[in-house]
């Protein structure tokens, strides 16, 4: 998923990207690898909180300790 891609699609639903869109595209794309998953997922999990069925992110609508493990190594790459 690329930084354009990515500010499209925050600028269709929300109006305005506010973020580092570069960085994001980095941060998704490590740790689609890291973790065998797509950007897509990383990225809306990120931005919409959608839950990433493979990883078990999300319990009864909270992060799990994974979604909070997976936000803390995107916030890692994301500020690297």
């Amino acid at each position: 998923m690329t930084a354009k891609t990515m500010t499209d699609y925050l600028v269709l639903n929300y109006g305005e990207a506010r973020h580092d869109m570069n960085q994001m595209e980095y941060a998704c794309g490590e740790l689609a690898n890291l973790h065998g998953i797509t950007e897509e997922e990383i990225f809306l999990f990120m931005i919409e909180n959608k839950p990433i069925s493979s990883m078990h992110t999300h319990s009864y609508g909270f992060n799990t300790a994974n979604g909070r493990a997976l936000k803390e190594q995107f916030n890692n790459y994301y500020y690297e």
